[in-house]
């Protein structure tokens, strides 16, 4: 029986992730993702997802130590990076440079610590090429930030201020992993192969860049940029509605409830709304669409997606909208590399069938 895009078809057992959209819920190795948003650091996630394990005290201070250590970019890869022309896309450099990292080190079978140096120097990478088209200088990473503050230490030079890495840091958290979505796939598939980690984080990356899956959350940005202030809110969405326009950021093809990370985002959110006025805004402008779409569809049980407080987060944090995309591989790396990692354990090379519909001698 064919099953265009190989829906509802179960591919694979995994103890990684658990993504429900009847409930409502995301779990991580046990662990419901919003906790971890909110409570945890990236250091830690990375380790729960691919040691199965939260870090305690000792492990997470060599495990936070040994990242720092692998975010410095070879000097192979500022040559690749330099060479690229200028008006090439984000995501194609970031799929160049991580190809270029290859080499004997990253052989089958792979490791958790292919993985972390792969995380790790990826902003490093993203930062990098950042500066350079500003005409700005390459700033080296900070060596007393951790992971999410770094990445805005080094994209900007100065050091961030603590709202903006509680909530970019809880947005790379809930986007880590999210079963097995297309660039995750493409991802074991290349490994069922038994070919090198770096080649199938890079097939990773050349899904993420397709819009159909690596899209930012841009076209929320634009609809909140033109509501403006809170008083614009209900008579700008009212005419959405009246119009039967779709209100962006709202409604998930999954999640049948609030989806987990925007209820994770959320309360982030509304946590540091004081410390900047965008979260405030937004907040404001999530709590009216909600209102008005239960009057204007009553029973369509529409909530707002992770996109729409990704975009509160990422319009906060003051990252450049050509970073969007970067910014969402440079988090799903470490779900990426846990399949993979959980594919090589238990290994058996993906072969699906196809229907021929050609014309038979």
């Amino acid at each position: 029986m064919l099953a265009r895009g190989l829906e509802g078809i179960v591919a694979a057992e995994t103890s990684i992730s658990l993504v429900d959209g009847a409930q409502g819920r995301l779990i991580f190795r046990g662990h419901r993702a919003q906790d971890l948003a909110v409570r945890r650091t990236f250091e830690e996630v990375a380790h729960l997802l691919w040691y199965g394990t939260l870090p305690g005290a000792d492990t997470l201070a060599a495990f936070t130590g040994s990242m720092k250590e692998a975010r410095t970019l070879p000097a192979s890869v500022r040559l690749v990076l330099d060479a690229l022309p200028a008006d090439a896309p984000m995501m194609s450099v970031l799929r160049t440079a991580v190809s270029a990292i290859g080499d004997a080190r990253y052989a089958w079978p792979p490791t958790a610590e292919q993985a972390l140096e792969l995380t790790a120097v990826l902003p490093s990478i993203i930062a990098y090429r950042f500066r350079r088209l500003q005409g700005a200088p390459f700033v080296e990473p900070h060596p007393e930030l951790r992971h999410a503050a770094n990445y805005l230490y080094m994209l900007s030079g100065e050091v961030p201020s603590e709202a903006h890495v509680q909530a970019l840091e809880a947005y790379l958290i809930l986007t880590m992993e999210h079963g097995l979505n297309a660039s995750t796939f493409a991802c074991r598939v290349v490994s069922s192969t038994e070919s090198d980690l770096v080649s199938a984080v890079t097939a990773g990356i050349g899904a993420m860049k397709g819009p159909l899956h690596g899209g930012a959350p841009s076209e929320v940005i634009a609809m909140l940029e033109e509501i403006g202030a809170r008083e614009n809110a209900e008579p700008w969405i009212r005419g959405k509605l009246e119009q039967r326009e779709k209100l962006m950021g709202f409604g998930h093809r999954v999640y049948k409830t609030m989806d987990p990370r925007a209820e994770a985002l959320r309360e982030v959110t509304a946590r540091l709304n004081a410390e900047d006025p965008w979260f405030d805004f937004a907040l404001h402008v999530e709590e009216t669409a909600i209102r008005l779409l239960a009057e204007y569809k009553p029973g369509r049980k529409l909530y707002t997606n992770v996109e729409f407080f990704a975009s509160a987060v990422l319009k906060a944090v003051r990252l450049d909208p050509s970073l969007f995309t970067a910014t969402f591989t440079a988090s799903r790396i470490v779900g990426w590399t846990a399949h993979v990692l959980e594919q090589a354990a238990d290994n058996r090379i993906y072969r699906p069938q196809s229907v021929y519909t050609g014309d038979l001698p």
